[in-house]
């Protein structure tokens, strides 16, 4: 079904990343694993296309997505995991969207669904897949669902649609021809807004705009001529930390060259130093690194409380604005709120929760000395996680075999 797991060298959905730092694509070849893309977010977001995609095919092909293979297949993927009774909602607002969108058309349009498309002439070897496509009269709409919560993404100079667009275009090119005049891609993202950002681009400036912006730096992606460009596209890299230009753009390596961190012999290494410098950075580096992003980090602590402060006195701070953090809701009356849930028929053993006290909490309730001889026999103290701390920490060094797993072992 939805998201197949095949992906190409120059991809839409990291356009973000190799448009900037064309070097990128090249480098990252050394990290990949046979696990790349197994992450639970992408299994979760992979099942809930799937959701989407069966939803869509039952509103528009009901003849061959009849009832029952439609709960036969939404029976299957509620056996998945990490399947989530929310899917269902996000899907359906997925579905609703497109609905709408079908009807803005004069007459009913073609409608594909998970569909393949290529932008080769722009992208050497570029495909992708496209979660909707619709066509009808002189326009092509492309639709993608973003299951994700946590940032925000929108359709408005969005490379990954535009790329979509563009291989949508030379796919239906045979069938229609120059007929196809406007474009609009959307973008919906109903986990985190109910509002679906869409871009109109007529089919002259989207061309130009894969002409001049994107076929030069995907050439030199591809093959392999690019250069290395640290910023906020690092995130999903698969040698981020690795990084020795990343590093250079957050430590300064050039500023900072010869420099020694405090209570160490160590410094940092020139970028300059020599052109055999390796592309990655050494575990002195990190080491190393580590230490003097310590202060980074209470540095830009203590800038940004500074900065906010400013802000809220009225002061201008460039680039930069305060806004209302995340709200949570909450009763004005709590008891009120329990007795209007009474009054609609809910009983009280649905209203409250009923669970055990903490460990710490019980033994707040009968002393230290008291609950040692009551709980002794019950209590452990499984292994903590992996913690990173500096040399001179006087704790014992971390072993991925706990203690409990010795217990009963003879002495030697």
């Amino acid at each position: 079904m939805a998201t197949p797991n095949e992906h190409a060298k120059i991809s839409a959905s990291s356009y973000e990343r190799w448009i900037h730092c064309t070097a990128a694509p090249l480098y990252e070849v050394q990290f990949q694993t046979d696990n790349d893309g197994g992450t639970p977010y992408t299994a979760e977001g992979t099942l809930a296309h799937s959701v989407c995609e069966l939803k869509a095919r039952k509103q528009f092909f009901p003849d061959k997505m009849t009832t029952r293979k439609y709960n036969a297949a939404l029976k299957k993927l509620k056996t998945d995991p990490f399947w989530n009774d929310e899917m269902l909602v996000t899907a359906d607002f997925y579905v609703n969207f497109l609905r709408e969108t079908a009807n803005q058309f004069e007459t009913m349009p073609l409608v594909y669904l998970e569909q393949r498309v290529e932008f080769t002439d722009y992208v050497p070897e570029g495909f992708g897949t496209c979660d909707c496509v619709m066509i009808g009269g002189d326009t092509i709409r492309i639709t993608d669902y973003k299951h994700g919560k946590g940032v925000p993404v929108s359709s408005v100079n969005n490379g990954q649609m535009r790329l979509y667009a563009l291989g949508a275009l030379a796919q239906t090119a045979v069938l229609f021809g120059d007929k196809i005049k406007r474009v609009c891609t959307a973008i919906v993202q109903p986990r985190l807004s109910e509002n679906v950002t869409e871009e109109w681009l007529t089919v002259e400036e989207l061309k130009e705009w894969g002409k001049t912006v994107v076929m030069p730096k995907a050439f030199q992606a591809f093959y392999g001529f690019g250069t290395f460009s640290a910023g906020d596209w690092c995130r999903f890299c698969k040698g981020k930390a690795e990084c020795r230009a990343r590093a250079e753009y957050y430590a300064g390596f050039g500023q900072y060259e010869g420099m020694r961190v405090e209570g160490s012999d160590k410094s940092i290494g020139s970028a300059n130093e020599a052109t055999t410098l390796p592309l990655t950075l050494s575990d002195d580096d990190v080491g190393t690194l580590l230490m003097q992003a310590e202060g980074l980090m209470a540095w830009y602590s203590d800038l940004q409380e500074y900065a906010r402060d400013a802000i809220l006195a009225g002061r201008k701070i460039p680039g930069w604005r305060v806004v209302e953090g995340r709200k949570t809701r909450a009763f004005t009356d709590a008891d009120k709120a329990l007795d209007l849930m009474r009054n609609a028929g809910y009983d009280d053993a649905v209203l409250y929760e009923h669970k055990a006290k903490s460990l710490a909490e019980l033994e707040k309730l009968t002393g230290k000395k008291a609950f040692a001889e009551i709980m002794g026999d019950v209590i452990t103290w499984p292994q903590g996680k992996p913690t990173l701390v500096h040399e001179n920490d006087k704790r014992p060094d971390y072993s991925s075999c706990g203690p409990e797993q010795f217990e009963g072992a003879d002495n030697v």
